[in-house]
């Protein structure tokens, strides 16, 4: 991976020697309101030119409204490249999680939660497996599924999220795509923590969300949620992990380049249930 130089253990294949890549852009918490209608879009119309496919790692309102989902739409509508998000807990803040996926649904974006979708880039396949994820924390150093209803009810539903990942990704595995890249809200990884407060770290991010990206395989994790943390970790079996959250990226959205193992070219984009 290029810009900002990475490895992937896909680099080693020989059928992804070829300069084949697909261009990823992401960004996440840009917690946008109706005083902000118009602020990304000049970045975003430029996404074109250099990206093949617009990541949004969640949080991408500030209170999860109807309205301020309609800002983000318009913001992301028809730039000329497949945009592809999952939601944060700002975007089920207000419990209307549902009509704000459903805003940007129609304004062209696909929202994931335990899903999948492939895209045909450069003569072969790139496939995105997204859920928002939860808390919990990070291995020695997490919630256990013990005691009070609700105490096992939280830590359930860091599993749910991380069940549905590792389903969305092994779907990836059978559709044959060149690079697998894994789009969450949480972190999956401290590492990419290291400047938030430690004594929070449970509540940014889950290892289950790490075991099921290690277990499926995947070529690159995307995250947001953590606005103080570091941009690069990666997972105990190697998997590059990026923190794309705004305020850790300084700038409209950070681009990597992953190699892409050519296959037969895709004409239509299909989409899997978790």
């Amino acid at each position: 991976m290029t810009a900002p130089g990475l490895a992937s253990p896909a680099a080693a294949s020989p059928t992804a020697q070829d300069g084949a890549v697909v261009r990823v852009a992401a960004v996440g918490d840009i917690h946008l309101g109706p005083d902000c209608r118009g602020l990304l879009r000049p970045s975003f119309e430029t996404l074109h030119h250099s990206a093949d496919v617009l990541l949004l790692a969640g949080d991408l309102t500030r209170h999860g409204t109807v309205a301020e989902a309609e800002v983000v739409a318009e913001e992301v509508r028809d730039l000329g490249v497949p945009v592809v998000a999952v939601l944060g807990n700002h975007d089920y803040h207000s419990e209307q999680e549902a009509d704000v996926a459903r805003v940007l649904t129609e304004a062209g974006v696909t929202v994931l939660e335990g899903e999948s979708v492939v895209l045909p880039v450069a003569g072969g396949k790139v496939g995105i497996a997204g859920t928002k994820g939860f808390c919990g924390g990070f291995a020695g150093r997490s919630a256990g599924e013990f005691g009070e209803r609700e105490m096992k009810e939280f830590v359930r539903t860091s599993r749910r999220g991380a069940d549905g990942l590792r389903r969305a990704l092994t779907a990836l595995n059978a559709d044959g795509c060149g690079a697998r890249i894994a789009l969450t809200h949480f972190a999956p990884v401290p590492d990419t923590l290291a400047g938030e407060p430690v004594e929070i770290y449970p509540f940014l991010g889950s290892y289950l969300l790490a075991e099921a990206i290690d277990e499926s395989g995947a070529d690159l994790a995307v995250h947001g949620h953590a606005h103080l943390g570091t941009e690069h970790g990666m997972t105990a079996a190697g998997v590059r992990v990026r923190n794309v959250a705004q305020p850790v990226i300084r700038r409209a959205f950070a681009l990597y380049h992953l190699p892409l193992a050519r296959t037969t070219p895709v004409p239509v984009v299909t989409r899997t249930p978790g």
